[in-house]
Formats: structure tokens, C-alpha cells, sequence
């Protein structure tokens, strides 16, 4: 077997990555597809974490800022949305026979755990897949931001950004053919050139800490296997 290069990883997901058709909901197809990418990394002796956002079922701006709603408010919709989500992937986890804890920012004590640093680890040890929900539990903070700050508190190796593009391009490879592709970049880089990967809190974060980001598209064949292994995937975000 080939030797690991990040064995304990923090994997960010967009909320839309469970959503069924037109972006919003949960489909249970698109959970179990996770599910399996999650296992498969986790078989080869990975410590997985994951945060995943709330953008399928609720999205703070359109939904309620937008339409006069208090930002406290909206931010707490927002991270119980989360809160779903979370739970429908350790559904899908547990059927595939990986144990899995859901740990939240906030108290929600009949369906998860309150998340506790030392607990967290411990769950990670004894090889089970921890879902952090409710972001960090504050308002103002995106779930970019929770992925970031979890992640230096499990002492990970790497965030990985899960997304449906292949890498960072300096503009819209969709919209644009001669979109410039980047194997890899430093923070300030990526803080300057605004790519829109992470919010800018979210980068510093890592910058001000020295935590690798990893950007992939988690649809490609291979591409997590490929991440954790240290083969060229992706971008790297790195000092």
C-alpha cells in the first residue's frame, strides 16, 4: 500500500454537494456518494473530519438578509440547517458501516454531541468520522471559517476543499478557455487574487497558523485517494 502524506485531514463541503435537483434539499443518492468517497480515504488509514455547509437548505443572504431578517437570526438558521446536514451524512456514513459522530457548535443534545476538542480527537483515535455541524457557533462566521479553526484544533494535516471545479483558475474556466490553472499558490496569493475559494477570515486563518489547503474537485475519479496519498491533485495553498 502506498505510504499517506496527510493522515489526519479536515474535508470542507458545500452544503449543495447533498442537494437534489435545482441545488436545494437533500438527496440520499448524493449522501451515500459522499458517504463512499469518505470510506474509501478512511479504509486506506485516514483520520477524517468533515464541515459541511448549510447552502442546500438555507442561504442566510438570499433567504432572509435580503429580506429584512435579523443577521443573528439568519446566521443561527443557518448553522441548524447545517445541523441537518450533518445528520443525513452520518446516516449514510453508519449504513456504510463507519461509525460516525456528529459534534455541533451549538447545543442540540438529542440528535449530536457539543463539540469538545479532546472528545473530537479521542473519536478520531479510535478511528470514527467526525462531522462538525453549527460552523463555529457563533454568528459572522461563515462554515469556511469553522473548517479552518476546527481543523487547527484536531492538529490536521490539511484542509481539503472539496469543490465541483478541478483546481484554482485565475477566472471561470466555464465562462472563460484561456482560464489560467494553478497547481499551487501561497495565502497571499490567494488573498490577492480574490479566487474565492475560502473568505478571506477563513484564509488568514490558515495562513497565520501554516495549515495547507487543498482544493479539488471531489467528483473526479480518485482525487481524495490522490490527496491523501501526496500525488498532484488539485491546488495547493500553501506559505
Amino acid at each position: 500500500m502506498a505510504e499517506l502524506k496527510y493522515r489526519r485531514v479536515l474535508l470542507k463541503l458545500g452544503g449543495e454537494s447533498l442537494a437534489g435537483e435545482g441545488g436545494f434539499g437533500i438527496n440520499p443518492r448524493m449522501a451515500e456518494f459522499l458517504a463512499r468517497k469518505v470510506v474509501e480515504v478512511v479504509n486506506l488509514g485516514v483520520q477524517v473530519a468533515i464541515v459541511i455547509g448549510g447552502g442546500n437548505l438555507w442561504r442566510g443572504k438570499q433567504d432572509g438578509l435580503d429580506h429584512g431578517m435579523e443577521r443573528v437570526t439568519a446566521d443561527h438558521m443557518g448553522m441548524l440547517a447545517t445541523v441537518m446536514n450533518s445528520l443525513a451524512l452520518q446516516d449514510a456514513l453508519e449504513r456504510m458501516g463507519m461509525p460516525t459522530r456528529v459534534m455541533t457548535g451549538i447545543e442540540v443534545r438529542a440528535v449530536a454531541e457539543p463539540y469538545i476538542q479532546r472528545r473530537a480527537i479521542r473519536h478520531l483515535e479510535k478511528g470514527r468520522v467526525i462531522i462538525f455541524g453549527a460552523g463555529t457557533g457563533n454568528p459572522y462566521f461563515t462554515t469556511d471559517t469553522a473548517a479552518s479553526l476546527r481543523a487547527m484544533e484536531i492538529d490536521a494535516d490539511i484542509l481539503i476543499k472539496a469543490t465541483k471545479v478541478d483546481a484554482v483558475y485565475d477566472k471561470d474556466p466555464k465562462k472563460n478557455t484561456d482560464a489560467k490553472r494553478f497547481e499551487h499558490l501561497t495565502y497571499i496569493d490567494a488573498l490577492n487574487m480574490r479566487v474565492g475559494v475560502m473568505d478571506s477570515t477563513a484564509m488568514a486563518m490558515c495562513m497565520d497558523n501554516d495549515l495547507p489547503i487543498m482544493v479539488l474537485n471531489l467528483w473526479q475519479e480518485g482525487a481524495l485517494e490522490q490527496a491523501v496519498l501526496g500525488q498532484p491533485v488539485g491546488t495547493t495553498i500553501t506559505s
